[in-house]
């Protein structure tokens, strides 16, 4: 997307960049095309983001998963580096004392608890469900969703925990929050056969394949959705039953969202308690960046990001307010949202 090239005050074509739901209108555009870009460059380039990718590696047990797990370890290696950013790797190292437990409590608890940083925390391996509490088998003592949602609550920066083991779905209602983004690869603790959906959402982050908006950038929504496909794929082709069904929160109520809800990145289908749907946030979550998102601030892109979530709020209303109030609305979210990428 861009900007139409505009002189003096008439009335243009504006195209959002950096949307991603395909937001148009026409707005009045005093300023030059090239004012508007340098604008957008100079005050992107005077911030750094780095987000922080905790990838934690469960015991193996079997060989075979021992590969699988050592696979899914790299993947994110890889595409950490590929997005700069800061890298801790957790149950895939040598180590004389202490144990996986230990190092992940002491790991989010030096990362600061606010700020516009994404954390993403990658739980790979096996899990377990007793009835009440799911764990992540660790080397030495596992971790609990009950600890790790202490451990977490401190928190206000942007938030993913992408838990790929088997038994994970308790993890996500444990962990949900508003502004979080939780993805677990069953939808129940009964899920405890070992889950293929890591290592497919792993290969699907940094992969052009997955970016279904074609807008340059795979978000964590595509990549659970290409995973998900891959998946079902992987137990059709090898004639199995689907052992585990991934699911996506990130509205806070814990439920998550199945990948067959959604057409293309939006979800179609809605709770019958009318919660807002699943997947707008995810879709605001991205690792690698494409070069147009570069160019935005921290600030500008959070800002841009909460206009995108009142506009899809504002759109889950519209029968409710009548189309006048409606497009009122509407077009002050958008003039707004205009105004963000003019620099004004």
């Amino acid at each position: 997307m861009g900007l139409a090239a505009v002189e003096g005050n008439a009335m243009k074509r504006f195209d959002l960049p950096g949307t991603r739901s395909g937001l148009m209108l026409r707005v009045s555009v005093p300023f030059p095309r090239a004012v508007v870009l340098l604008v957008l460059i100079f005050f992107g380039s005077l911030y750094a983001q780095q987000a922080t990718v905790i990838v934690v590696a469960g015991a193996p047990g079997e060989a075979e998963f021992a590969t699988d797990i050592a696979l899914q370890v790299e993947a994110w290696k890889k595409v950490s580096a590929q997005a700069a950013a800061k890298s801790v790797i957790i149950g895939a190292e040598s180590v004389a004392t202490g144990s996986d437990h230990d190092r992940l409590k002491a790991a989010l608890a030096a990362e600061p608890k606010s700020g516009l940083d994404e954390v993403w925390m990658v739980l790979i391996g096996h899990g377990t469900f007793d009835g009440k509490d799911a764990k992540l088998n660790l080397r030495g003592p596992d971790v609990s969703a009950t600890e790790m949602a202490e451990w977490l609550k401190p928190f206000t920066r942007p938030l993913a925990v992408i838990d790929t083991t088997s038994s994970s779905a308790p993890f996500m209602n444990k962990l949900a929050a508003p502004g979080r983004v939780i993805v677990s690869a069953t939808r129940s603790g009964n899920e405890h056969n070992y889950a293929r959906f890591g290592k497919f959402l792993a290969e699907a982050l940094p992969d052009a394949k997955s970016d279904l908006d074609k807008d340059g950038q795979v978000s964590l929504l595509e990549s659970f959705l290409s995973a998900a496909h891959r998946t079902a794929e992987f137990y059709k082709t090898e004639g199995r039953l689907a052992t585990e069904h991934a699911l996506l929160d990130d509205n806070g109520d814990g439920l998550g969202t199945p990948s067959d809800w959604f057409r293309g990145v939006i979800a179609t289908k809605r709770t019958r308690d009318g919660a807002p749907p699943d997947g707008l946030r995810a879709h605001q979550f991205h690792l690698v960046r494409s070069t147009d998102e570069q160019q935005l601030s921290p600030e500008v892109r959070a800002r841009r990001d909460r206009l995108e979530q009142q506009i899809a709020g504002l759109r889950d209303k519209k029968e409710k307010l009548g189309e006048e109030k409606y497009f009122n609305d509407l077009e002050k979210l958008l003039l707004e949202l205009a105004a963000l990428y003019r620099g004004t």
